[in-house]
C-alpha cells in the first residue's frame, strides 16, 4: 500500500506519514549507548542503516551514562499507523561483554520473553526478532570499526509501560509474557499496511502447529471467535484473530498446514467472502446484495424477500427478515464462503468449514 494511495483525513491531499518499528528505534538507541560507552558522548542526532540499505537518523530522547554502560531512548514514531507503540520510549542498555562473547541480547522492563515453541526465537529468549538483532548486531560492528573497540556488548531494551501496552496486543496468545516485541522486517512502518496484524496471523499459526493442535480457528471479531471457542471447545493457543485477512491466513496455512481450520465470522463478512473476497475490509468491497439476492432466488425464497434483499440497507436486515421465514440464508453463504476459501486451499489436505454467527453469537449457517 503506498503512501500515495492514502491520505490523512487530518491533513486534507498529503500522504500519510510512514514511521519507524520498534526494531529501528531498538538499533538507534543501541548505537547511541555503544558509541557513548566507548567515547564518553552520546551522538545526537545518531544516523542507522535499515535492512535495505539505507540510512536514517534519530534525536536522542533519554541518555545515561552508567558505571561500565550507558543507557539511551529514542521515542518511537509511528507515523500516521495507529499503532499501540506509538510514542513509546524504546530504551538501550549498553555494557561490556565478556571478551569473545559477541552480542547477547537481554529483556529489560516492558520487554517480553518467549514462553511457547513455534516463534522465530525458542522458548527464554528475550522477544527481538531475528532482523531487529541483525539491525543492531550491525551498528555494533559499525561502532566497534570507527573506534577501535572489541563489539563483545550486552544489550538491555526496554519498554516503558509496554507491559500494559502489550496487553492490547496478541503478544500473551502468542505466548510472549512481560512486555512488547522488538519487530521489524524493514524498519520502516507502513501506514495502514496492517504488517503487524499479519505477523501475528502467522505466528499464532506457527505456534499452534508447534504446540501440536490439530485444529484452529480464524475469526472476524471478538463475538465470532468466543462462539466458535465455545462451539468446537478450542484451546486459546488454537484461536487466531485474523480479522478481515482471511486470505493472508489461508494461504499461510496452506503453505504452513494444520490438520483442519474453522473460518468463522459474522453474516456480513462471510457474505463478502461467500462473493469471492478474500480480504474482508470496507476498503475492499461491501456486500453485494444483488449477489445475495440472487443467492436466495437460486435457494428458491419467497421472491418477496428476494425482492427486499435487492433493495436492503444492511446484510442485518436481510438475515433477520430470513429468519422470519424459516429460510436458512446463513446455511447458503456458509457453503458460498466454504468454496471461496477452499480455492485457496486448493492441492493441500486440510479440512475446511465455515461457521457463520449473528450479532448476538449465535450460529446461523455452517458448512463444510
Amino acid at each position: 500500500m503506498s503512501d500515495a494511495a492514502d491520505t490523512n483525513e487530518a491533513r486534507p491531499g498529503q500522504p500519510l506519514k510512514r514511521g519507524w518499528t520498534t526494531g529501528t528505534c531498538a538499533t538507534a538507541a543501541t548505537r547511541a549507548a555503544y558509541e557513548a560507552l566507548i567515547t564518553g558522548e552520546c551522538p545526537d542526532p545518531v544516523d542507522v542503516r535499515l535492512p535495505n540499505g539505507a540510512r536514517v537518523s534519530f534525536a536522542i530522547a533519554v541518555f545515561e551514562a552508567l558505571n561500565g554502560g550507558a543507557t539511551a531512548g529514542i521515542a518511537k514514531d509511528a507515523g500516521d499507523d495507529p499503532d499501540v507503540t506509538h510514542g513509546a520510549l524504546v530504551k538501550a542498555t549498553v555494557r561490556a561483554g565478556r571478551p569473545g562473547s559477541g552480542v547477547t541480547f537481554l529483556a529489560g522492563e516492558g520487554v517480553g520473553t518467549v514462553t511457547k515453541p513455534g516463534l522465530p526465537l525458542p522458548p527464554g529468549e528475550p522477544a527481538i526478532n531475528p532482523v531487529p538483532r541483525e539491525m543492531m548486531r550491525t551498528a555494533i560492528r559499525e561502532v566497534m570499526e570507527n573506534f577501535g573497540a572489541s563489539g563483545d556488548v550486552t544489550i538491555e531494551l526496554s519498554i516503558p509501560g509496554g507491559q500494559a501496552l502489550a496487553a492490547r496486543t496478541l503478544n500473551a496468545r502468542l505466548g510472549i509474557v512481560g512486555g512488547l516485541s522488538i519487530l521489524g522486517t524493514t524498519g520502516i512502518v507502513v501506514p495502514y499496511s496492517c504488517a503487524a496484524w499479519i505477523h501475528s496471523i502467522q505466528r499464532g499459526i506457527d505456534v499452534a502447529r508447534a504446540s501440536g493442535l490439530k485444529h484452529i480457528a480464524g475469526s472476524t471479531g471478538s463475538t465470532s471467535e468466543m462462539a466458535v471457542q465455545k462451539l468446537h471447545g478450542l484451546s486459546e493457543t488454537a484461536l487466531i484473530d485474523m480479522g478481515d485477512f482471511v486470505g493472508g491466513m489461508l494461504k499461510y496455512a496452506k503453505r504452513h498446514p494444520v490438520p483442519r481450520i474453522t473460518i468463522a465470522g459474522g453474516f456480513a463478512k462471510m457474505t463478502k467472502l461467500g462473493q469471492g473476497l478474500l480480504d474482508l475490509h470496507s476498503k475492499s468491497g461491501s456486500v453485494d446484495h444483488l449477489w445475495l439476492s440472487e443467492l436466495l432466488r437460486e435457494a428458491e425464497a419467497p421472491a418477496d424477500l428476494v425482492e427486499l434483499c435487492r433493495d436492503a440497507n444492511t446484510a442485518l436486515l436481510v438475515l433477520r427478515e430470513a429468519e422470519k421465514r424459516g429460510i436458512a440464508v446463513g446455511q447458503f453463504v456458509a457453503k458460498a464462503a466454504w468454496s471461496t476459501a477452499a480455492r485457496v486451499l486448493e492441492g493441500s489436505d486440510i479440512a475446511l468449514d465455515i461457521a457463520v454467527f449473528d450479532r448476538e453469537g449465535h450460529i446461523v449457517g455452517r458448512w463444510g
